[in-house]
């Protein structure tokens, strides 16, 4: 039987399986993080790594995930509206900041617009991990789509604050990111009939458990906890939506999209993994503050602890 369908209430893991489920995956986080800062492999080694999964291993297991099994578009789409909706409703959210009355006076532009992207985009590495373990070969299926809809509208969200030191445009962006070209294939390949030839699945496989492996890792190894004391209370406003806010407006639009239990752990488990390791990236690459964006991306990987189990296990129902 997948995990994930499991005898809990609702076709969801009982809430007694979580810290079992996630420890493994965090494990290897602190395991990367201890390497990266206690031994010889510092993040001159770390870096060329995050570049192979990202560039490399990530697309080829995307690939796979999605042509190994037979999509269904139609039963899809209610999963792809929400993650949509949910991905706007967090975007619109963190970009409201700087206008609440009662706080936005206190905010630095330049720093919301670096961190902005924090509240809204996601862990690729750590949600591909989970997708298996929470729910299943289905749910790596959907978690394969929800980053293919997903990740353009997010990559937009988080280049837009600070489009006006950009160097390039949005659109030659998307079409060169890794992710989307991984998605886009799989997807072609999926409802063109087309499979993976039987003597080459086995090496494909292997691809997809070393990228999950290594980005887990390369994950650890990229936590900074420097600069954390900058911006308090930009930083809480900015994880609260990523942790909070969004794990709830999760849980709202399955409800509004009547999306299936495993559905609804999916779309769960995608609002509630750490922010993207890469925001520091983009923030620095950018001319922003990048290692207050490291800080915060620290602390979201480590808070996913206790966002992911708040929503499979409170929001869900487990």
């Amino acid at each position: 039987m997948p995990p994930g369908q499991g005898s809990g209430r609702g076709g969801y893991p009982p809430p007694v399986n979580f810290a079992q489920l996630l420890f493994p995956d965090f494990s290897l986080i602190l395991i990367g993080y201890l390497l990266c800062r206690f031994t010889a492999l510092n993040r001159s080694v770390w870096q060329p790594v995050e570049s192979l999964v990202y560039y490399f291993l990530f697309p080829v297991l995307l690939f796979h995930s999605i042509v190994k099994s037979p999509l269904d578009l139609g039963a899809a789409s209610s999963l792809m509206g929400a993650g949509l909706a949910l991905g706007v409703s967090a975007i619109a959210l963190a970009y409201s900041l700087p206008h609440w009355p009662w706080l936005g006076r206190q905010l630095d532009v330049r720093l919301h617009a670096a961190s902005a992207q924090v509240a809204f985009r996601f862990n690729s590495f750590i949600a591909l991990a989970l997708a298996d373990k929470v729910a299943g070969p289905q749910g790596l299926l959907m978690i394969a789509v929800l980053i293919g809809v997903c990740v353009p509208l997010f990559n937009v969200g988080a280049v837009w604050p600070m489009a006006r030191h950009a160097g390039k445009g949005f659109a030659r962006e998307l079409v060169r990111n890794p992710l989307i070209i991984g998605t886009a294939t799989g997807l072609a390949t999926n409802l063109l009939g087309f499979s993976i030839p039987v003597w080459l699945d086995p090496t494909v496989s292997r691809i997809g458990q070393a990228s999950l492996a290594l980005g887990l890792m390369a994950a650890g190894a990229g936590m900074q906890f420097g600069s954390l004391t900058q911006a308090k209370t930009l930083g809480v406003l900015v994880l609260s939506i990523k942790h909070l806010a969004m794990p709830l407006m999760a849980f709202g639009l399955a409800q509004v999209f009547r999306l299936d239990p495993t559905q609804t752990t999916v779309l769960l488990m995608f609002s509630a993994v750490p922010t993207a390791s890469s925001c520091y990236v983009l923030a620095a690459r950018m001319g922003y503050n990048g290692p207050y964006v490291a800080g915060l991306v620290t602390l979201s990987t480590l808070l996913g602890v206790v966002s992911l189990p708040f929503a499979l296990g409170v929001l869900g129902g487990g």
